[in-house]
C-alpha cells in the first residue's frame, strides 16, 4: 500500500528533490538557514477560509508566519469546510481549508475562479487530529472498545453499560446496570463525518449508514449537541454518557477516552498513533499531480496505529488568474507543512505533527503553485 502510494507522487517528489538542490546553493551559514526566517520581501493581504477544526493551528501558522514575514496580513474565516469549498470554488478565497478534499466529480464539475482555465488544484494534508471516544461512568475509569462495540453504543443497539459486549472486553472493570447515554454532534461537522467513517468501515455490519458530516436520523437513542463544546459538556455533566470529539479538547476537559483496538492491541489515542495512521493510508486514486487526498485506512492492524482520526487539508490553486497572491499563498503554505509550523499548531492545538514523509510529498505538491 505505502508502494503504490509512493509511487503516484515519484514525479512529484522529483520536482520538489530539484527544488531542494537549489535551496542548498543559497545556504548562507553553517548548517543552513530555514527559509521561514530568512528576510522577506513579501507584501500583500490575502484572506482564506474553511474548517473550524483548524481555527486555532491556523492562528498559530499565520502569528508565525507574518512575524517572519511582517508586510503579510493573512485573515482566516473557521465558517465551516462546506463554507470554504465553496467560496474557494467561487474565487472568493485563493485558499481554504476544508475536513475532506474535494471530491473527483466536484473538481471535475468546477468551476474554481480563483484559478486560471485548465489549472488543477492542490489538496494538502497538514492538519491530523485524532478524535476521541470520550466517556463518564461512574467507577470506570478506562475502557477497551473493539469497533463493533462502539458501532453498538452509538447506534442504540448496546443499551446499558453492563452488556456483555463491553464486560468481555474489559474484565477487571466493575460495569453498573446503567443505561448508555450516547451524544453526537446536532451540526454538520467533519467530525462527525471521520468518526461515521470509521465505524462505517471497521463495523459495517453494525453501523449501515453512509459517512456523513450529518449524525443519521435513524438511531433513536441519546441527545444531539452543538459543536465539540456541546458534546464535551454534555458528556462531562452525565452519567453513562459516552460521545466523541476532537482529542485535545478531551485531554483539557480532564475526561476518560476510550482505547480502540487494533489487531491484537488496545491502542490509546496520541499525536505519533495518529500521525501513523496516515502514514498506513494510501493517496486516493484518480487525482491529479499535487491532490494528496488520503483514502484513511481505518481497518489497518499495523502495531501502534490509532484509527479514529481526522485529516483536514488546505486547497489551493496550482495556477492562480490573479499571479499577485501566488507567492504569497505559496510562501504560507511552506510554513503551514514546514517541521516550525507544525510544532507550533501541535503547540497551540493539540493536533498531530504530518511525518517527515508526507511532508517531503506535501512540499513537491506545494512547488507545484506557479510564481511568476
Amino acid at each position: 500500500m505505502k508502494i503504490s502510494r509512493i509511487a503516484q507522487v515519484g514525479a512529484v517528489a522529483a520536482v520538489a528533490a530539484l527544488a531542494l538542490a537549489g535551496c542548498a546553493s543559497n545556504e548562507g551559514t553553517p548548517g543552513g538557514t530555514d527559509e521561514t526566517t530568512a528576510p522577506s520581501n513579501l507584501s500583500g493581504e490575502i484572506s482564506g477560509g474553511g474548517a473550524s477544526s483548524q481555527e486555532v493551528a491556523v492562528q498559530a501558522w499565520t502569528a508565525g508566519f507574518q512575524t517572519a514575514n511582517p508586510d503579510v496580513t493573512i485573515n482566516y474565516d473557521p465558517s465551516g469546510s462546506g463554507a470554504g469549498r465553496e467560496s474557494f470554488q467561487a474565487g472568493a478565497f485563493p485558499f481554504a481549508g476544508s475536513d475532506r478534499a474535494f471530491k473527483v466529480e466536484e473538481i471535475e464539475a468546477g468551476p474554481f475562479d480563483a484559478c486560471v482555465d485548465g489549472s488543477g488544484i492542490i489538496e494538502l494534508p497538514t492538519y491530523i487530529s485524532p478524535i476521541a471516544i470520550i466517556f463518564n461512568v461512574e467507577g470506570v475509569d478506562s475502557l477497551n472498545l473493539d469497533a463493533a462495540t462502539a458501532a453498538g453504543l452509538f447506534a442504540g443497539t448496546i443499551t446499558n453499560w453492563n452488556d456483555p459486549a463491553i464486560a468481555a472486553l474489559n474484565p477487571d472493570a466493575t460495569l453498573p446496570d446503567l443505561a448508555v447515554t450516547p451524544v453526537h454532534r446536532a451540526d454538520d461537522s467533519g467530525t462527525t463525518e471521520n468518526f461515521t467513517d470509521y465505524l462505517f468501515q471497521a463495523a459495517g455490519d453494525v453501523w449501515s449508514y453512509e459517512p456523513d458530516g450529518v449524525w443519521p436520523s435513524t438511531p433513536v437513542a441519546g441527545e444531539a449537541a452543538q459543536g465539540t463544546s456541546g458534546v464535551v459538556s454534555a458528556v462531562a455533566g452525565g452519567n453513562g454518557t459516552i460521545g466523541y470529539a476532537d482529542a485535545s479538547r478531551a485531554a483539557e476537559e480532564g475526561l476518560s477516552t476510550a482505547a480502540i483496538q487494533v489487531g491484537d492491541e488496545f491502542v490509546e489515542y496520541s499525536p505519533e498513533a495518529a500521525a501513523a495512521i496516515v502514514d498506513e493510508s494510501p493517496f486516493e486514486e484518480g487525482r491529479g499531480e499535487g491532490d494528496l487526498a488520503i483514502e484513511l485506512h481505518r481497518t489497518s492492524d499495523a502495531a501502534g496505529v490509532y484509527p479514529i482520526v481526522l485529516v483536514s487539508y488546505m486547497i489551493a490553486c496550482q495556477e492562480y488568474a490573479d499571479a499577485a497572491v501566488a507567492p504569497i499563498v505559496k510562501g504560507y503554505l511552506e510554513y503551514v507543512a514546514s517541521a516550525e509550523g507544525q510544532d507550533a499548531a501541535a503547540a497551540a492545538a493539540g493536533n498531530a505533527p504530518i511525518s517527515d514523509t508526507l511532508r517531503e510529498q506535501v512540499n513537491a505538491a506545494i512547488d507545484l503553485i506557479v510564481v511568476e
